[in-house]
């Protein structure tokens, strides 16, 4: 699996409560343009989230389900990339200090044209992809934080 993470400065269910709901998908995860449904109970495993992938005017149905989950501590997802295949993603969490978290994002393809190509190739294409993602999220999660507490924007928690 290709991973990048990111040390954010807010704790584990701070992150948590924003991967926890799929609603907040198209805010952070790069190709995702629009959240269409999510299925109640996400992100128990097997529940979806229902989506338009790509760029308007070329947007695509598609479909992301849950395959594995640890309340608070990783997600892992099943993606479909449109033509070229199916990913695995899991994003973990792991306690970084007292007040930050180390977000690590992971993906691989598993089925489809995309799976025959090199580590080297899928990586040239994921990390930078993957990492800004991780830098959504984290504005995401830092501004949703802040606003809780009534602080600035960018004031951690």
């Amino acid at each position: 699996m290709i991973e990048v993470s990111r040390l954010m400065p807010v704790r584990p269910d701070r992150v948590w409560a924003v991967l926890s709901d799929g609603w907040t998908y198209a805010g952070w995860v790069v190709g995702n343009a629009h959240v269409r449904d999510v299925d109640e109970g996400f992100p128990a495993e097997g529940t979806r989230i229902h989506h338009k992938a790509g760029m308007w005017p070329l947007l695509v149905p598609d479909v992301s389900v849950v395959t594995a989950v640890a309340a608070g501590r990783m997600l892992e997802l099943t993606a479909r990339a449109w033509f070229f295949g199916r990913a695995r993603v899991r994003i973990t969490l792991d306690a970084g200090g007292a007040h930050a978290t180390r977000v690590t994002l992971a993906e691989e393809a598993v089925s489809g044209p995309a799976a025959a190509l090199p580590d080297a190739v899928q990586a040239a294409y994921l990390r930078p992809r993957n990492a800004e993602a991780l830098a959504r999220l984290q504005d995401m999660v830092v501004g949703r934080t802040s606003r809780e507490r009534g602080g600035p924007a960018g004031t951690p928690g």
